[in-house]
């Protein structure tokens, strides 16, 4: 064997699959005209922090970003949020006490 025949670094090893976190509670979204409602249920041992936050499609519409409520193991919230008028987006953010 030749040493031009030894690769210069090691061959690349595929990265283990990650392992899936077990926390963030499962919250469905609905929107109804101008009302949002987001409902969540918390699976896993550790209490979420969840928050509602609205996009209002209108520029004069005031977006909003609900405060925090915390849905402890097995727990379930429901949070609700509106525009004047239409929505544009709205999703449901999780954290950490």
């Amino acid at each position: 064997m030749d040493l031009a025949d030894i690769p210069a670094e090691p061959p690349v090893q595929p990265s283990p699959p990650a392992t899936r976190e077990l926390f963030g509670a499962d919250c469905a979204t609905t929107v109804e005209g101008s009302q949002v409602t987001a409902h969540c249920h918390n699976a896993y041992p550790e209490t979420d922090l969840v928050s509602l936050h609205v996009e209002c499609d209108r520029w004069w519409d005031v977006d909003g970003d609900g405060a925090a409520v915390a849905v402890g193991p097995a727990g379930r919230a429901e949070l609700t949020g509106r525009c004047w008028k239409e929505v544009r987006a709205a999703w449901v953010s999780h954290r950490r006490p």
